[in-house]
C-alpha cells in the first residue's frame, strides 16, 4: 500500500553532510515516515578529517554500520545524492536483503560491467577543467583531495537554491574525495548482490554540476528502468525543490518499498 509508513535512509554527496537534507526530513516526518540521516567520515559533523580516510570503505563506514543495525526483517530506502550514489551502491553490495530500491538523487550510478571508479572517470573526462572554477584538488599518493570553492558551488551546484543555502553550504561545505585512486582498484560490483536490488534515478533537468546528458548516459549505462523527473530541479534538488523531490521518493516508495 502506498500510505504504509516507509524508512528512507539519505546520504549526502561529496563536501556535504546530513545537514543537506534539513528541508526534506521533516517533510517525508510529516508523511509519518521514518527518515535517518547521516554524516559519512570526514563529512559534516564526523571529527575525522579526510587526510585519515584511506579507502572508500571507510569514508562508507557510518553507512555501513547504520544498515548493520537494521533488522533482518526491515528494508529500507536508501537514497544516495551525488558521489552519495556510489555509497549506497556499496550499501547495496554488502546488506542487499535490507534495501527495497536504491533511489539515486541526480547521482552517481556504477554498473557491474566496470571498475566501481568508471562512472567518475568519465565524468572527469566530461568535464572541461575550467568548469570546475575554484574547486581547490589536492593531489596525494592515496587519494585527491576536493573543496568546492564558492563560486562553483553557486553557479553549478546551488544555481536554483535560495541566498541563504548557498550561505549555508560556504559555511559547511568541507573538503571531501571521490576515492577513484582506490575505487579503480576495487572488483566490480556484483550481479547477485547490488545487481539483484531495484534500483530507480531521478533525473535534475537543470543540474549544471552533473548534466542532464550525463545524467542521462549513466541510467542507459546501468540499465536504470525507474526514472523520475523533477523539472527545474538544480544538483542540490533537496534544497531548491524539496516539494517536489519529497513526492517523487513517495511515489517510488508506492511503487517499490
Amino acid at each position: 500500500m502506498g500510505s504504509e509508513k516507509k524508512h528512507f535512509v539519505l546520504v549526502h554527496g561529496a563536501c556535504h553532510g546530513a545537514w543537506s537534507w534539513y528541508k526534506l526530513k521533516p517533510l517525508l516526518e510529516s508523511s509519518g515516515h521514518k527518515v535517518s540521516v547521516l554524516d559519512l567520515a570526514a563529512s559534516g559533523t564526523n571529527l575525522q578529517k579526510i587526510e585519515d580516510v584511506h579507502s572508500f570503505s571507510q569514508y562508507s563506514e557510518p553507512l555501513l554500520q547504520l544498515l548493520a543495525t537494521i533488522p533482518s526483517d526491515e528494508k529500507v530506502i536508501l537514497v544516495g545524492h551525488s558521489l552519495g550514489g556510489l555509497n549506497i551502491a556499496l550499501a547495496m553490495e554488502k546488506f542487499p536483503e535490507k534495501v527495497a530500491v536504491g533511489v539515486f538523487l541526480t547521482a552517481v550510478v556504477p554498473d557491474i560491467q566496470h571498475k566501481p571508479s568508471y562512472v567518475l572517470q568519465k565524468y572527469i573526462e566530461s568535464v572541461p577543467a575550467p568548469n570546475w572554477l575554484d574547486c581547490e584538488f589536492l593531489q596525494s599518493e592515496k587519494k585527491t583531495v576536493v573543496l568546492f570553492g564558492p563560486k562553483f558551488s553557486s553557479t553549478k551546484l546551488y544555481q536554483g537554491s535560495s541566498v541563504e543555502d548557498i550561505e549555508l553550504a560556504k559555511t559547511l561545505l568541507r573538503p571531501s574525495s571521490l576515492f577513484i585512486e582506490d575505487l579503480s582498484q576495487q572488483t566490480n560490483f556484483s550481479k547477485e548482490r547490488y545487481g539483484s536490488v531495484t534500483l530507480a534515478f531521478i533525473v535534475c533537468t537543470e543540474d549544471l554540476g552533473i548534466p542532464l546528458n550525463f545524467q542521462l548516459w549513466m541510467i542507459k549505462n546501468a540499465g536504470v528502468d525507474n526514472v523520475v523527473e523533477i523539472e527545474g530541479a538544480d544538483h542540490m534538488a533537496m534544497l531548491s525543490k524539496p516539494q517536489e523531490l519529497c513526492d517523487s521518493l513517495q511515489q517510488i516508495a508506492a511503487k517499490y518499498a
